[in-house]
């Protein structure tokens, strides 16, 4: 099935090959995507869309020496394909198997891990600083989306790279896309451009006044030439200091060759902007490339046109989208923001509902943060739909700009602990540490659907920064009630009222493995709902009343909620012995996410291990 992929094992394989075999290399190599991503899932679109600029990338330059900077990482397959991994793409994702993102400890070839996006520029720059350094000859190229180039940190990159004479290569890939439809001035106008409409006509026109006499066919010229340069894109990145190439075809893979080796021979910061399709290649993916983005395991014949899968339950990203939508007809005050997260984080709804309402910032978390802020000051009430692993980008915007000014602004913390297949990079292991050490913050932690949805209008409520943290999937299945009520902040409940020596603390998912734990030892469970405020007096009875207290949460140990329950008990004045389960001081993996949790002991199994080796000690 594949006559020359079959003999590319790395990238001085590819070298040998004639240009003319180049285009079937990338028919067998998109042939290969689809047949090995369909068996496993994984980030599918935007890997079909960069096939032709991988093979050349790898054909012109001198890889691994030569340094290829992927940002975000979600187009990374063909490289890894093309770079000795093609025999494990189908443990992708998978425990023990490759990542879904460039990782250095995976590969030589992965010059850098990457996850979260608009990484590459300043990356791709700091390795040309260290080459210059070292008196070393290497080429460093960073290879950014558009829907990347929307945040900051890649316009501080062009900005610091613009000012220092670097061989640096920045290649934007322009596909019009990137996991949400971009927003943006800098997507419309680059849209603009790639419309041909205006050069075309500016072109017809000037033809015309060329055929005058040489003097004023010469002052016609430099107006031309003038009024070109205040439309092209070359004008914005020439005015950071770049030599800008381009807009060429992606998915030429002659034209991509040859202009990648006369750019190989030019001295300083180089721009070169390639035009490509996501899903390029496999109609379905071009014709909803949303869709196709991330996929579960599917039939290439059939596309994802299966039917539904799972168990029926709604997520609890799904819940927090009724919740927004219902919530929004009884208070007018209320907006929805996202960081161009719509589809991820349950917003799809909202958007069509209320498009007034939505605001679509772009890859762009730290101003999503910020312009929440200003919303809030003068009288609106704003719902921030983020990952919990992206609000990490916009931590001092959360201190500074709104728990310092105590607005009301309200964190819906999607993918709150471990999230599986996407690993480290994407994993909501640290929120709960970072945000209970910020005064006038409360903190939520659902055990269930319906305690979602309540904890969600109860932050509402309140008149001062909140956050609700929740995981990635489907909780137990809990009934949820239509009817919202506003819990009483800062009180956990007991679930279970046990006889034996323990009282377990659990917070958010990590109540109904602890109920089943439980079991073992008649142990007493309290579902604390609150991180911050705790429930002190709850955790006073228990701790006065049971000889060992349990806290179990599914953020790391270190800072956590088991933490400030330890906190809490000095506070008091008691003395209780502590056993603190959550995620360990390390990053965890990649893979099925159960598998993961039971690996960290924090499965109901986990769980009772720990407590019977406690007890045992004791």
């Amino acid at each position: 099935m594949y006559p020359l992929l079959d003999t590319i094992n790395y990238p001085a394989d590819l070298k040998r090959l004639a240009r003319h075999e180049l285009p079937q290399l990338a028919g067998e190599l998109r042939q290969f995507l689809v047949e090995s991503v369909s068996k496993t899932g994984g980030h599918f679109a935007s890997n079909l869309g960069s096939i032709e600029l991988t093979i050349a990338l790898h054909y012109v330059f001198d890889t691994p020496h030569d340094r290829l900077v992927w940002d975000v990482g979600h187009q990374t397959y063909p490289h890894k394909i093309l770079t000795g991994r093609r025999h494990q793409m189908h443990t992708m994702r998978q425990k023990g198997g490759l990542a879904g993102f460039p990782k250095r400890e995976e590969s030589e070839y992965d010059t850098f891990g990457v996850g979260h996006s608009s990484t590459s520029i300043s990356a791709a720059l700091g390795m040309a600083a260290a080459a210059k350094a070292q008196g070393i000859e290497r080429k460093s190229v960073a290879i950014i989306g558009d829907g990347a180039m929307t945040a900051g940190q890649a316009f501080e990159a062009l900005n610091n790279a613009g000012a220092m004479d670097l061989d640096l290569l920045v290649i934007l890939n322009d596909n019009d896309m990137s996991i949400s439809p971009n927003v943006g001035a800098l997507n419309n106008y680059l849209a603009k451009l790639m419309s041909g409409r205006f050069y075309a006509a500016m072109k017809q026109g000037s033809s015309k006044v060329l055929g005058i006499a040489p003097p004023l066919r010469e002052i016609a010229s430099k107006v031309e030439e003038h009024v070109k340069g205040m439309f092209t894109p070359g004008t914005l990145f020439e005015e950071f200091g770049f030599n800008y190439i381009g807009p060429i075809d992606g998915h030429d893979l002659h034209v991509l060759v040859d202009t990648l080796k006369n750019i190989k021979s030019l001295k300083g910061p180089q721009f070169l902007h390639i035009v490509t399709k996501k899903g390029q290649g496999y109609k379905l993916a071009e014709n909803d490339p949303v869709a196709y983005h991330g996929v579960s395991k599917f039939d290439p014949a059939n596309g994802l046109s299966g039917g539904k899968s799972g168990s029926g339950k709604p997520s609890y990203t799904q819940i927090f989208g009724d919740w927004i939508c219902d919530m929004a007809k009884h208070d007018t005050r209320l907006v929805g923001i996202t960081p161009a997260m719509r589809e991820g984080s349950g917003l799809v709804r909202f958007e069509k509902e209320h498009p007034d309402r939505y605001f679509d910032v772009a890859i762009a978390e730290q101003h999503a943060v910020t312009f929440a802020a200003g919303l809030a000051c003068d009288g609106m009430k704003p719902v921030v739909a983020i990952y919990s692993t992206f609000l990490q980008r916009g931590y001092d915007q959360l201190i500074h700009d709104v728990a310092l000014q105590n607005l009301p602004v309200v964190f819906a913390i999607d993918r709150a602990g471990l999230v599986g297949a996407d690993g480290p990079t994407h994993a909501g292991a640290f929120d709960i540490s970072y945000l209970r050490c910020i005064p006038n913050m409360t903190v939520m932690a659902p055990s269930d659907e319906n305690e979602c949805r309540q904890m969600l209008y109860t932050a509402f409520t309140l008149d001062t920064p909140t956050a609700v943290r929740y995981p990635r999937g489907t909780g137990p299945g809990a009934h949820i009630q239509h009817e919202m009520s506003a819990l009483p902040i800062g009180r956990g409940h007991v679930r279970r009222q046990g006889q034996g020596r323990v009282a377990i603390l659990a917070f958010g998912s990590m109540v109904t493995p602890a109920l089943q734990a439980a079991e073992a030892f008649d142990a007493t469970v309290a579902d604390m709902r609150f991180v911050k405020p705790l429930d002190t007096e709850l955790i006073k009875s228990l701790a006065e009343s049971h000889e060992l207290i349990v806290t179990v949460e599914e953020n790391v140990v270190m800072g956590g909620a088991g933490s400030a329950c330890v906190e809490a008990i000095e506070a008091l004045g008691i003395t209780a012995p502590v056993l603190q389960l959550g995620l360990p001081d390390d990053y965890v993996e990649h893979g099925d996410p159960a598998l993961l949790l039971a690996d960290c002991g924090l499965d109901a199994k986990g769980i009772e291990a720990s407590i019977a080796a406690r007890l045992a000690s004791r």
